[in-house]
């Protein structure tokens, strides 16, 4: 098993009806995790790579009806290196 995560964030808070089927993609085969964090706005989800792929996910995710802005990076890049100007 390969574990994957993914962040999401999304426009409106989810209603009653989004936030149920967002608690029944937990029934889908390979997804191992759903979490929102409303302050933030964002949606985690952890799931298996060799059961689905980051497009599935995001599908399975946009079908609850929550509203979807962009998927986000996990991993912040790395720093630019400046070169420092040579001593006189």
């Amino acid at each position: 098993m390969t574990t994957v995560d993914i962040l999401f964030r999304y426009a409106t808070p989810p209603t009653e009806t989004v936030a149920m089927a967002l608690a029944g993609t937990r029934d889908v085969y390979g997804i191992r995790r759903v979490s929102l964090d409303a302050g933030a706005k964002t949606l985690h989800v952890e799931f298996d790579a060799t059961r689905l792929n980051a497009a599935t996910v995001t599908r399975l995710m946009k079908q609850t009806g929550l509203e979807i802005e962009e998927q986000l990076a996990l991993v912040s890049p790395a720093p630019v290196a400046v070169p420092t100007p040579p001593a006189a």
